[in-house]
């Protein structure tokens, strides 16, 4: 992979889900060219780390509070050294960039959002499956359940759950049977949902199953943390065709026959 030269500044870098295939090209160059990584290890693969310099200073950050963080990122920035900040799957989905992006913002270094591939992308693409099929499911919710997260009222699952659309539910393992009777109350008993534990790395499993066991089986798996549910009819659907390469369908590059 090439390098590129890069101005001192904070990168922060979508890792994707797990598998280093996933990464952008961009995220590698820049994985390739940094003076600085830190990786929040608990949620990043190592292997990651074989696009980075030999001589890259590797920082963990699992352990560490933001508080911990933040100095170092700028004092390696206002050292004119270029930081990399890895976060998994894509920066604008429960990364908690926010903070971190107002508090750099605040000791006026410069920073730039590299995003990478989310978790319900990977898990599609292993499942086989397209989320959203023509005249069954045409919109995709991505969620979260209440826990030491609140999510506001307006967005409690049962209220998601009330248009049945293609719903992706994270880092929600931990209070399973309160989403699963959540969802329960919308969404027919045999709706299928797709169970995935830590898609991308070695050591993924997917499982597919009825909502109704959805929790019971998390819990026979012992899946407390690092799981996507995937709660749609677009799971098992049957045949269905999209109207954009039908024959019939006048489209801007197709000329009439």
């Amino acid at each position: 992979m090439s390098t590129v030269s890069l101005k001192p500044a904070v990168y922060i870098v979508g890792a994707g889900p797990g598998d280093p295939d996933l990464l952008t090209i961009k995220a590698q160059k820049l994985l390739a060219s940094a003076d600085v990584v830190l990786f929040a290890d608990s949620l990043v693969p190592e292997k990651i780390l074989q696009f980075c310099r030999e001589d890259a200073e590797i920082l963990k950050t699992a352990d560490k509070t933001l508080e911990e963080i933040l100095p170092v990122m700028v004092e390696r920035v206002r050292s004119r050294k270029s930081v990399v900040r890895l976060h998994s799957g894509d920066p604008s989905l429960y990364s908690a960039i926010h903070e971190q992006m107002g508090l750099l913002t605040a000791a006026n270094v410069p920073f730039e959002i590299i995003p990478g591939i989310s978790a319900f992308q990977a898990a599609a693409a292993k499942l086989q499956v397209e989320l959203t099929i023509p005249d069954l499911v045409q919109t995709i919710i991505l969620t979260r359940i209440s826990g030491r997260t609140s999510v506001p009222e307006r967005e409690e699952l049962a209220s998601l759950a009330a248009h049945k659309a293609t719903l992706c539910l994270y880092l929600s393992a931990r209070h399973i049977e309160k989403a699963q009777q959540q969802l329960q109350l919308h969404y027919p008993e045999d709706t299928p949902v797709a169970i995935c534990y830590r898609i991308g790395w070695n050591d993924e499993k997917i499982y597919l199953v009825s909502l109704g066991e959805m929790a019971s089986c998390s819990h026979r798996e012992n899946l407390m943390r690092t799981t996507l549910y995937i709660i749609s009819p677009a799971l098992n659907a049957r045949e269905a065709r999209s109207r954009l390469y039908h024959p019939e369908y006048n489209r801007l590059f197709r000329s009439d026959a």
